[in-house]
Parts: structure tokens; sequence; C-alpha cells
């Protein structure tokens, strides 16, 4: 993936290497909320209201130095943001709105948002009471080890998924399937509207692959095998079968790894937001 060199945003707030740092848990978010919020990639929202529960008390930040690994990487994250920038910011004037860019926190092992204590289990995840996408950059490292999937595009194909799930809240998807949730009569229904929830999010991150090749031509061979395989890596049915040796299709908060890669695929080759609708595909046909 070409992106040495380009402008990185300005938007990446940096914590990784503090501890210590003092946590604020609240923004006023009910359990089902956080439920909507905390998601991707195996994360599990469940542990996250429990961290919330057990944060450890309050104390003072202490710096520790950066690796020039860890710099690089940092570094590569600022890029792709300042590219999912430039698409959506892009795509909402050509519809006549305004985008509003989110914030990116890079954290080591824990750290603090409106959504609660998150912690690097948790996996990457969007926070929409301070609009923040949070990751902890060992992620990436346990994707190539523990899931098989590699390369700098299927990191970046994490990251879009997650500013999916901001382009979803800013258009008001994330509010109406909190609202769904609320009024589902059982988990099994409630998992259900997650998955459409995700694989919408997938469907934003082959969308905004497809603007920004067109935009910067940033794609190099293999490039999209690495996304297709990153998000067939991270299907529930896949993430059960390594874990439990079986699966619970009932479960499912994410989609399968067939679906995921579907929808990935199916806003890569059409970069048209209208047909993301997620919500309105029959469970079966996902």
């Amino acid at each position: 993936m070409l992106w040495k060199g380009r402008r990185t945003s300005d938007n990446v707030e940096d914590r990784r290497g503090l501890t210590g740092r003092r946590v604020a848990v609240g923004g006023g978010l009910g359990a089902i909320a956080i439920a909507v919020i905390v998601l991707l990639l195996g994360g599990n929202p469940g542990e996250v209201m429990q961290n919330i529960q057990t944060a450890p008390p309050a104390g003072e930040e202490q710096a520790q130095a950066l690796s020039q690994e860890d710099k690089e990487l940092g570094e590569f994250v600022g890029v792709i943001l300042a590219d999912t920038e430039d698409v959506w910011n892009q795509v909402f004037r050509q519809a006549g709105e305004q985008y509003r860019e989110p914030k990116l926190v890079l954290f080591t092992n824990a750290t603090e948002s409106a959504c609660g204590y998150a912690q690097s289990a948790t996996g990457p995840f969007y926070c929409s009471g301070d609009e923040k996408v949070y990751i902890d950059l060992g992620f990436f490292q346990e994707m190539q080890q523990r899931l098989g999937a590699r390369g700098d595009f299927a990191w970046a194909y994490v990251i879009a998924h997650e500013v999916g799930h901001h382009v979803q809240n800013l258009l008001g998807v994330m509010q109406q399937a909190n609202e769904r949730m609320q009024a589902s009569s059982s988990q099994e229904e409630a998992n259900r509207i997650l998955v459409r929830l995700e694989l919408q999010a997938d469907f934003l991150a082959g969308v905004w692959a497809h603007h920004a090749q067109r935009m910067k031509n940033l794609l190099e061979q293999g490039d999209i095998e690495e996304g297709l395989n990153a998000a067939s890596s991270v299907g529930d049915d896949r993430i059960m079968k390594q874990q439990q040796g079986y699966v619970v299709p009932d479960a499912f908060t994410h989609g399968t790894s067939e679906q995921r890669v579907r929808w990935f695929t199916k806003g890569l080759k059409t970069g048209d937001i209208q047909q993301g609708d997620t919500f309105s595909v029959p469970y079966e046909r996902l």
C-alpha cells in the first residue's frame, strides 16, 4: 500500500506510552448504547461493561518512549485517517452535507473514553459519546498472529471500518439501531441488529477504499486480497470455530466471514453509499 510521504491527520490523539491515565467514566450512556458503540473484530461489548465497573483508581500520567517501529505505525495510522477525511469530506459535500471529522485515539493497554474504561482486549471501537475511534495498535499484531490477517491494507480496513461507524453516527443510523435494540424482545433480535450495523460499516470501509483509490491511487498488487482476508478473518463463524470449536449463529454480532467479505466488496465495487442499507435487506439474505 502506497502511504509514505502523504498528509497525516491532525485528529490523532496519541496516548501510547502513557500509564496511570485518569479515568472519567460517563457520558450518560446506558448499557445498550454502549453495547451498540463498542463493536468490531471480535471485541466484546460485555467486557467493556465489566471494565466500567472495575476501572482502576485515578493516577498520575507517566510517559514511556516509543520505538521507531511504534512511531512509524503511528504515522501510518495518521495517513490512513487523513485519507478517510478526504474521502468522506468529499462524499458528504457532494450530498450537500458537512462531514464532521472524528478523533482517533492511540493507546497502550488501557485508557478512558466517554463510553467507559477501555482495555486492549476490547479491540478497536468507536464511541459516539465523544466521536472518537480507539485503537491499541497491538491489535494489528494480534490480527497477524492469531487471525492470519496480514498486510498494511488489512490494518487500513480496520481503521476505515471504525470510521464507518462514525459515518453511521453522523447519518443517524447508530441512534436508530440503538432504539431498535432497546425495543427488541430478545437477545437474538438485538444481536441481529448489531450484525446489520457491522456489515454496513464493512460496506462503508469498502466505499472508502473505492474513492481513496480513485483520488490517490494508493493500492498495490495484493492489497485488495489483504482487505478481503481481513474481513474474512473476523467473521463470527470463523472466530467462534477457532475459539470454542463450534458455531452459534444466534450469538453472532458481526456477521459471518462470507457476509463481511460480500458487503466490503460491494462498497469497494460501487462506491455508492446509497447501496449499503443493510437494515432493509431480509436477515437471511444479508
